[in-house]
């Protein structure tokens, strides 16, 4: 089968979504499915090693084609900018898939931004099958972080929103509290809602045969560290992060460290010169090939989400910390349905991002169990194996496909 992928993030960008968009691609094309991809162009979120690296329009890479389309800014940016830029992606996504005259017998499309449903909605009505994979609710998320303030606006892409539903063969969500909550607001969606839990690639994150030691390369002392990596932004809330450690400052053997880029960066790093924490260190985006390895270095996995944002989501990041068999210490909306999946997986911590004591004790009670560090991270990489790994995920996605 000739399956398409519409996403606007993909390798060699590092993020959650580029990453679950390559295994899937990796794991069609093991298939035997004809894939192709079509994203935007790499120009964030880069590990500093590849920054100036050259890109071509149309790439063949690992037998999986490549296409890379030149949008305007939509990271980093105003938002008015941003959701310029994400409107006109459908069009121009559509544009560079006649040029290279793809021809597709089913469409999977990556949501957010919820414009590039657009995509698939016009394909369908040449014949092809459109499957809509929703990870954030939006508009909701946005409104619920005051991002979407205008009825106007909201009036708009609600209406957006309904319309892409209405056009997919069948939309996906990564939990059942997302199920629920989307069902409240679209009941006549329910024949084509479908539950297809994030996937990961389990092997990808051993730490066998690592080739970087981090420790050694970043002249780490402690004992301890507790790791964020990814893109630090408003929704990602790391202040939080900053409260937790600026009242565990006393425990020397612990480090915070926050590995990537984004827009509130500087202004976190800005935080911790102000209030002196020794005990939070930042770095730039490491690629995903080294990533496993950073992750070896490392005794806890920090996931944090702002209270703000009141759907049930539940991170990727979290999948990758229990596929290296890290524990988690996840700070998150009492709405999101990793509390239950930490829990189920007995893999670490959750707690109400909107308490700092109730996080600040959790991540305290994580650390005080030390000893089991390798059974409860043995605990979430079992529970990721038989849940979440790519080859069960995409097996029940290639069934939607058909």
């Amino acid at each position: 089968m000739k399956v398409l992928l519409v996403t606007d993030s993909y390798p060699p960008e590092i993020r959650s979504a580029s990453h679950l968009m390559l295994e899937l691609a990796q794991e069609l094309k093991h298939r035997g499915h004809d894939v192709t991809v079509i994203t935007t162009w790499p120009e964030y979120n880069l590990d500093q090693a590849i920054e100036h690296k050259k890109f071509s329009e149309f790439e063949i890479e690992d037998a999986i084609n490549v296409i890379r389309v030149k949008t305007l800014p939509h990271h980093n940016v105003n938002y008015i900018v941003r959701g310029l830029s994400q409107l006109l992606m459908p069009l121009q996504f559509l544009l560079k898939l006649r040029r290279y005259k793809i021809k597709t017998d089913a469409v999977v499309v990556y949501s957010p931004p919820l414009p590039l449903a657009l995509v698939g909605s016009w394909l369908r009505k040449y014949g092809v099958r459109n499957i809509l994979n929703i990870q954030d609710l939006f508009p909701q998320n946005a409104i619920d972080l005051g991002i979407l303030r205008s009825n106007a606006q909201i009036k708009f892409f609600k209406a957006l929103e309904k319309y892409a539903y209405k056009t997919a063969d069948i939309v996906t969500v990564h939990s059942e509290g997302n199920r629920k909550m989307l069902l409240e607001q679209q009941d006549k969606i329910e024949s084509k809602l479908k539950l297809l839990h994030n996937w990961v690639d389990v092997e990808h994150h051993s730490s066998e045969h690592s080739t970087v030691n981090f420790k050694q390369k970043w002249a780490i002392h402690q004992k301890h560290v507790a790791v964020f990596a990814g893109v630090m932004g408003p929704s990602q809330y790391l202040d939080l992060i900053l409260m937790i450690a600026e009242q565990m400052q006393e425990n020397t053997n612990l480090l915070f460290l926050l590995v990537g880029d984004g827009k509130e960066k500087e202004r976190l790093q800005a935080l911790v010169k102000t209030k002196g924490l020794a005990n939070v260190r930042f770095e730039g985006f490491i690629s995903r090939d080294i990533y496993p390895d950073l992750l070896s270095a490392c005794s806890i996995g920090l996931v944090c989400l702002s209270p703000q944002n009141q759907t049930p989501v539940v991170p990727g990041k979290i999948l990758g910390h229990m596929a290296a068999g890290l524990p988690v210490a996840a700070f998150l909306h009492t709405t999101s349905d990793a509390h239950q999946m930490i829990s189920d997986a007995n893999c670490g911590v959750s707690a109400n991002s909107a308490d700092v004591q109730e996080c600040v004790s959790a991540m305290k009670d994580l650390l005080s169990r030390e000893s089991e560090f390798d059974r409860i991270g043995l605990s979430g990489k079992q529970y990721a194996k038989q849940h979440f790994s790519k080859e069960v995920c995409v097996s029940q996605l290639e069934a939607m496909l058909n």
